[in-house]
């Protein structure tokens, strides 16, 4: 294959704005042209999850700043699949770019369609379906997508083609002869392409720590259909809602074992409507809503739910903690957890499942029986795409440093000439060859904060992480316009302990120092709001802190009369 390009000085670059060096948030950048003028594809723009390090922020996206200042250069938007962490951040970040065009296989379309929906933006959005398979141009750039298995229905890789040369973007994947649901990996198009010539494999990293190769689908749908025949009571499954072939696989089991499916949690709902519009579940398979569940035998119920990650919100951390309206377990009750714990989500799943612990309701894992397998590749099945696509140039994304320097190692022992060790921000120059990196551009977080999209830096996310270990003080004052305090100030307290350890209220410390600080003031500058207002916040957190050990943070309304 050639690797010369009609016009001489154009390039073909990777820059991910997301994904490389985390687990999420995925939002990737192929440019074509001369340097300074290139042409975007956008594959993939998703959303990770907040923590308690975030207070108050459930979604995080990317900051696309750099997109923004190239928004009329972008030939359009392709989605491999329609997990959160790859389609999520759509509704968000899509008005931010203008009119790009949206592509997306059929059931990403529907899933997409209905979250553009909730945000009321479905109407005249620029989305076009793509079947799997297709070949098409996106302006400068010629995609191909070739199916992968992944436990998601209809995860594509894309094999992108230019005048210098072809890269694939493998997006999320997994080797499986019998997913369940879409097709299975297309061994034969992907050996195919590695014939043709590949000069760039951009590649998940995911598993790329694990020795051997995945379990199937179907192998967990086994499991599933004997422990639910097994149980003695009710059975929860909480798995990923958009886990299609596990839904499908415990739907199943329940008319096996002539139990009833009670699904629990909206998220369920939508995935279940977007799998039987697109075929991927029967659009005659019966569930019932939460409401029934309290009216059905316990011997013959499932239950369905989100919350596998100990979301606070969702259905099972509502049920354990015994808050959920309709749904109630009881002791001898088995609930499976048919996921993975994402990282960062230790905690909150750790506390979902003491909960029910403590009611003595039976908990199993894929640590007691083979009831979830990864989407993601292990070593085995990496170097089997490798030795299929035969890359010259490596570049290992979508994972965590130490999973991406763990894919760098493999491709490195496989003999790919370049292996390029890139992150977030990175400008990756990958044709003409050698493959280099060659800049960096903007990168970081915005959050989703209520309805309102903010940079992580504006600061309310840090003032709440503050107030979560050392709470806060309000000191209210007022003064004549010649500075003397009219009468003493008003203080409120919150998060600090009531009194220091001699017993002296926190109020009074407070007060006290108030006073003193605008006394210490001379008196003509105390006609100028803001120095005494500036005075008084440092001389009562000091105070506090001297008092306490702990800064809170310090708020003063002043008033002049």
């Amino acid at each position: 294959m050639s690797r010369k390009s009609d016009r001489k000085g154009d390039e073909l670059v990777f820059v991910p704005l997301g994904g490389v060096g985390e687990i999420g948030m995925n939002l990737y950048l192929y440019g074509y042209g001369r340097r300074g003028a290139f042409q975007w594809l956008i594959v993939d723009m998703g959303v990770t999850f907040g923590s308690e390090f975030e207070p108050g922020i459930d979604v995080i996206l990317p900051d696309i700043r750099f997109l923004e200042e190239e928004r009329h250069n972008v030939a359009g938007l392709l989605l491999t699949h329609a997990h959160e962490d790859h389609y999520g951040a759509v509704a968000d970040l899509w008005p931010l770019l203008g009119d790009v065009t949206v592509y997306a296989t059929p059931f990403t379309a529907e899933m997409l369609k209905s979250k553009l929906g909730e945000m009321g933006i479905a109407e005249n959005f620029p989305l076009e379906v793509v079947d799997m398979g297709s070949r098409r141009t996106i302006g400068a750039f010629d995609v191909e997508l070739i199916s992968m298995s992944h436990s998601i229905p209809e995860p594509s890789a894309i094999a992108i083609r230019t005048p210098l040369g072809a890269v694939l973007h493998t997006g999320d994947w997994k080797l499986d002869a019998n997913p369940l649901t879409s097709a299975p990996t297309d061994e034969r198009r992907l050996r195919e392409i590695g014939r043709e010539g590949l000069a760039a494999l951009i590649c998940d990293s995911t598993n790329a720590i694990r020795e051997g190769v995945s379990p199937s689908e179907a192998d967990v749908a086994v499991t599933l259909n004997k422990l639910i025949a097994e149980a003695p009571q009710r059975v929860a499954v909480t798995t990923f809602a958009s886990n299609v072939a596990r839904l499908g696989s415990v739907a199943k089991a329940a008319q096996a074992a002539c139990r009833e499916l009670v699904v629990v949690g909206r998220a369920m709902y939508r995935v279940i409507e977007a799998a039987q519009a697109t075929g991927y579940l029967d659009p005659d398979l019966y569930f019932h809503e939460e409401t029934a569940f309290a009216k059905l035998p316990p011997r013959n119920v499932v239950a369905l739910c989100t919350g596998s990650q100990g979301e606070t919100r969702a259905a099972l951390s509502r049920i354990a903690s015994g808050e959920h309206p309709h749904v109630k377990l009881d002791a001898g009750d088995w609930v499976i957890f048919s996921s993975r714990t994402i990282p960062g989500n230790e905690k909150a799943v750790g506390r979902v499942q003491n909960a029910l612990s403590d009611n003595k309701i039976e908990i199993l894992t894929d640590q007691d029986a083979l009831v979830h397998v990864s989407g993601h590749p292990r070593k085995g099945e990496l170097e089997q795409l490798y030795d299929w696509l035969k890359p010259e140039i490596a570049v290992p994304m979508h994972g965590e440093g130490r999973h991406l320097e763990a894919h760098a190692e493999l491709a490195e022992a496989l003999g790919v000439k370049q292996v390029i060790r890139a992150r977030n921000g990175t400008v990756v120059h990958l044709l003409p060859q050698p493959a280099a990196i060659v800049g960096e551009v903007p990168t970081g977080r915005l959050y989703r904060d209520g309805a309102i999209l903010t940079h992580s830096d504006d600061g309310q996310v840090r003032e709440r992480r503050k107030l979560s270990f050392a709470g806060i003080v309000s000191v209210s004052l007022v003064l004549t316009t010649k500075g003397e305090l009219v009468a003493d100030p008003e203080v409120a307290l919150s998060g600090l302990p009531a009194a220091d350890t001699f017993g002296t209220p926190f109020e009074n410390i407070v007060r006290d120092a108030a006073i003193g600080t605008v006394k210490s003031i001379p008196r003509p500058r105390r006609k100028d709001p803001a120095v005494v207002s500036e005075a008084v916040r440092r001389g009562v957190r000091a105070a506090v802190n001297q008092a306490w050990g702990k800064k809170p943070l310090c708020s003063v309304l002043l008033t002049v009369l």
